[in-house]
């Protein structure tokens, strides 16, 4: 028995031959693959070529790119540089000894925000500059202020106020200045056109032609008037050359007639009229 077992299984051994697996891939799945690994070689050296031309037209440098430099202050532009959108910066100046231009085809707008809202803004635009905010000042080089405005006022710190318009400057309401004065050989003109015109100062009012003639002209009356004190006329020559002159008439109703006394000092008084000079009368205002 076991020899029989033995030989059987000898047989069995004989009668299977070896057997032989291929591992691989063949026929049209291996043209796809090549094909796929040909088309993948050809996009990475298009990749490549797309990047140095990019790079190349670009003009990346180790500094930065094109007329953009990366240095330790921050980021420099070199030439015209134009911004289609928002542009944000702490801080932007020129190169030394160059000035700086923003143009742009509308408009300019500056605004300064906190965590709210717009707290001033700076428009400049093709018909006018506008600048909104609480306050508005112009400053010398050395810090002294030559103008500013605000809601309650503005202000004028320079030290003279020149206006060349040819009608001159239009105050709506009043106006409040130690000192008014014309140009070297230029006349000074104070007119109200439809209206009164009024100066008034708490110590006194000084009008002064330093090398000319000062004329006071109205159509009705001229008044000259001092409350607590006097009206003086300092001038070698005083004239009067329009006063009516009265004639006499026998027939004529009685009036009470007054004559112009003069006293040493220049005060002026009436002293009724008589036959003769009354003045001498009434001297005892001249004291």
């Amino acid at each position: 028995m076991p020899q029989e077992q033995y030989t059987n299984r000898d047989t069995m051994h004989s009668s299977e031959g070896p057997h032989i697996y291929k591992v691989g891939i063949y026929g049209w799945r291996k043209r796809c693959l090549y094909f796929f690994v040909l088309l993948l070689m050809i996009l990475i050296l298009v990749n490549l070529a797309m990047t140095i031309w990019i790079l190349k037209v670009m003009n990346f440098t180790i500094d930065g790119m094109g007329n953009l430099r990366i240095t330790e202050k921050g980021l420099r532009l070199e030439g015209d540089s134009e911004f289609l959108k928002p542009l944000y910066a702490k801080e932007i100046r020129s190169r030394p000894r160059n000035p700086l231009y923003l143009q742009s085809a509308r408009n300019v707008t500056v605004n300064i925000l906190n965590e709210t809202k717009v707290v001033t803004r700076l428009v400049a635009g093709s018909r006018a500059i506008e600048a909104c905010g609480k306050r508005f000042e112009v400053k010398s080089n050395s810090g002294k202020l030559l103008f500013s405005a605000d809601d309650n006022e503005v202000v004028v710190g320079a030290e003279r106020l020149r206006v060349l318009g040819a009608e001159g400057t239009v105050f709506p309401k009043s106006i409040e200045t130690p000192h008014v004065r014309a140009d070297p050989f230029k006349e000074l003109r104070l007119e109200s056109p439809t209206r009164s015109l009024v100066m008034e100062a708490p110590k006194g009012v000084e009008i002064n032609a330093e090398a000319g003639s000062l004329e006071a002209m109205c159509r009705t009356d001229l008044r000259l008037e001092s409350k607590d004190g006097e009206i003086k006329l300092d001038a070698a020559k005083i004239k009067l050359p329009r006063l009516p002159r009265g004639l006499y008439s026998s027939t004529g109703s009685r009036q009470k007639v007054f004559e112009i006394c003069v006293c040493p000092n220049g005060r002026l008084f009436l002293s009724q009229a008589g036959a003769g000079s009354t003045c001498q009368i009434n001297t005892s205002v001249c004291s």
